[in-house]
C-alpha cells in the first residue's frame, strides 16, 4: 500500500508533514544584567530549565502550528530526558524514532540579556550518538514526508544520511561547521543567520550578495535570516551551482523582543512546514518571519512558541 492517500478535493496527502532529525536538549537559563566577559564573573537570576535543543525546537513550533512532525533523535534515560518526552508528547509530536540512550541528556547552557539576546553553550550528550545507522533503519519514515528538517547539534554523517533520503532537506546550518559540498548540494533551502553565513563564506557582507554567494557554494535555494529585520530569500537560476538567481526580501513584525533564544528554530519549523504544503519557498519564508517575531515575545524557546492564532493576530 502507498504511504500517500489520495484525496479528490486537493493534492496527495502524507501520513507526516516534516521529519526533523536532530538534537533535544534541556536548557538551563540564567537572566544577566549583561554578558561576562572573558574571565570575568557575572550575577544571575534564579536557573530556569526549559525543554529545547534546535530538533525538539523545531518540531514543536510545526506541530504547534498544525503540521504532523515526527522527531528522530536521541535522549538520554535521564530526568531531562523524561522533561524532553513530555514536552514533544503534550504538542503531538512523533515520539516513535526518538531513542532513549545510556548517556546524559543534552544540555544548553544559556545567557539571556537585558534586550533578550543570548548566548549558548551546548553539550551534545546523548545527541551525539545519533547515527547513520539510526537513520538508515528510519528510512521509511524520512521518504513519508514531503520535507525532512535538519540542523547541526547531531554528528554530520547522520545528518548528510537523512539528507541523501530526504524528498526536499531544509538545513539550518547552525552551529556552523564546515559541510561537504555533498550536502549543501542537498539543501533546498539552506538556512543560516548573518554569523553563519559570514563563517561559511569567510566574511561578512551585505545579505543580498551574501546569498547569492551561497548560492554558488551549491544549494538549490538560500534564507539568510536577519532578526528583526526579517530575512533575504536566493533562489537558483537555471545551472546548477551559478551565483545568479532571485533574490527576495522578507519583512518582519516589528515586536518588543523578550528573549530571542530558540527564535531561529521557530522559523525553520514554519519554513518547514509551509514548504511541506506547497508553498513558494518567499511566501513560507514571510509565514516563517511572523512566527519567529510572535516567538521573542515570551521567555524560553518552546515556552514561547506561537499557535496558528497568535501568529494570525500579528
Amino acid at each position: 500500500m502507498s504511504s500517500v492517500t489520495e484525496h479528490d478535493d486537493g493534492p496527495p496527502r502524507h501520513p507526516l508533514d516534516v521529519v526533523v532529525v536532530g538534537s533535544a536538549n534541556a536548557d538551563l537559563v540564567v537572566q544577566v544584567e549583561r554578558h561576562p566577559a572573558p574571565g570575568e564573573t557575572v550575577l544571575g537570576s534564579e536557573l530556569a530549565v526549559h525543554p529545547g535543543g534546535k530538533g525538539a525546537n523545531q518540531a514543536v513550533a510545526a506541530a504547534r502550528l498544525g503540521a504532523r512532525v515526527a522527531l528522530l533523535g536521541r535522549v538520554g534515560a535521564d530526568g531531562h530526558g523524561r522533561l524532553l518526552r513530555e514536552s514533544l508528547e503534550r504538542d503531538g509530536v512523533d515520539l516513535g524514532h526518538l531513542r532513549d540512550t545510556p548517556a546524559a541528556s543534552g544540555i544548553a547552557m544559556i545567557a539571556v540579556g537585558p534586550r533578550g539576546d543570548n548566548s549558548i553553550i551546548v553539550a551534545p550528550g546523548a545527541n551525539a550518538r545519533l547515527t547513520e545507522d539510526d537513520v538508515l533503519e528510519a528510512a521509511p519514515l524520512l521518504r513519508s514526508a514531503p520535507v525532512v528538517s535538519l540542523q547541526l547539534e547531531i554528528p554530520l554523517p547522520a545528518v548528510l544520511a537523512a539528507a541523501r533520503l530526504a524528498r526536499r532537506a531544509v538545513l539550518n546550518l547552525s552551529p556552523a561547521v564546515p559541510v561537504p559540498d555533498e550536502l549543501l548540494a542537498l539543501c533546498d533551502p539552506l538556512v543560516v543567520n548573518e554569523h553563519e553565513a559570514a563563517l561559511l563564506l569567510g566574511a561578512p557582507g551585505e545579505p543580498d550578495r551574501q546569498a547569492k554567494e551561497l548560492l554558488a557554494l551549491g544549494p538549490r535555494s538560500v534564507v539568510i535570516t536577519l532578526g528583526a529585520d526579517g530575512a533575504v530569500v536566493a533562489e537558483g537560476g537555471s545551472t546548477p551551482g551559478a551565483e545568479g538567481g532571485a533574490v527576495h526580501p522578507v519583512p518582519s513584525p516589528r515586536v518588543a523582543a523578550v528573549d530571542t533564544t530558540g527564535a531561529g528554530d521557530a522559523f525553520t519549523g514554519a519554513l518547514a512546514w509551509r514548504l511541506a504544503a506547497g508553498e513558494p519557498l518567499t511566501r513560507a519564508a514571510a509565514f516563517a518571519a511572523r512566527v519567529g517575531a510572535a516567538a521573542v515575545r515570551r521567555p524560553g524557546a518552546q515556552d514561547s512558541y506561537p499557535t496558528m492564532a497568535e501568529v494570525e493576530g500579528l
